[in-house]
């Protein structure tokens, strides 16, 4: 078979036959798959059938691949890879940190998958917590740098916060003093205006 001749996309609801069919021969629970439709990757043979559907589900910016079917496994080998593919940018484009698998196919291994050890497997999000099955992981990001240069990030938008509201302050106070002080010279200028009406009106003249 060419890779190319097949396509990667996302599953829609045109997909429900065909998915069924494909969890059916893996005995996968497809009701709850169904209700899940939106997670799911299909590849697309050169005849514009469904050969193949992958999970992938997203939680804590973190990513599992799961459910895995092929309606040839014969295929799978070639397929996995643009599945791969296509994972890795769906990763990228909603910021996740790592991802976690079941699937057993020497290709997830092979790619860099690794069974996590307890401080990791601490980071599994807790909505996957399966203690009967073994999971395999793959760091995308390092989750603690980022989550350091987040919070020192946060910090700096605090100050800067802080800083603008500290600034806004001194403005309305500024803004006070110069309309009080424009208030008094326009009391001062009226009142002179005033002094010097009144004294021309009674015929004297005011002092040189």
């Amino acid at each position: 078979m060419n890779p190319s001749d097949y396509q990667v996309r996302r599953a829609t609801l045109d997909d429900i036959g065909a998915l069924k069919a494909l969890w059916q021969t893996m005995h996968f629970a497809e009701g709850e798959l169904e209700r899940r439709l939106t997670e799911f990757q299909v590849v697309e043979g050169p005849d514009h059938k469904v050969v193949g559907a992958l999970g992938f589900q997203m939680a804590e910016r973190q990513g599992r691949i799961h459910s895995e079917t092929f309606a040839d496994f014969a295929i799978a080998d070639s397929i996995r890879p643009l599945f791969w593919t296509r994972l890795q940018s769906l990763a990228a484009n909603h910021g996740i940190f790592r991802l976690w698998t079941q699937e057993r196919a020497p290709f997830w291994t092979q790619t860099g998958f690794q069974s996590p050890n307890d401080k990791v497997l601490a980071k599994l999000p807790s909505v996957w917590n399966d203690a009967s099955s073994s999971w395999l992981t793959f760091q995308l990001k390092d989750e603690e740098a980022i989550a350091s240069l987040e919070k020192e990030f946060a910090m700096f938008m605090e100050s800067e916060k802080q800083r603008s509201a500290q600034a806004l302050g001194q403005a309305k106070t500024l803004k006070t003093i110069v309309t009080i002080l424009t208030f008094l010279l326009a009391v001062a200028v009226f009142a002179a205006a005033a002094y010097i009406y009144f004294l021309r009106r009674s015929g004297a003249s005011p002092n040189p």
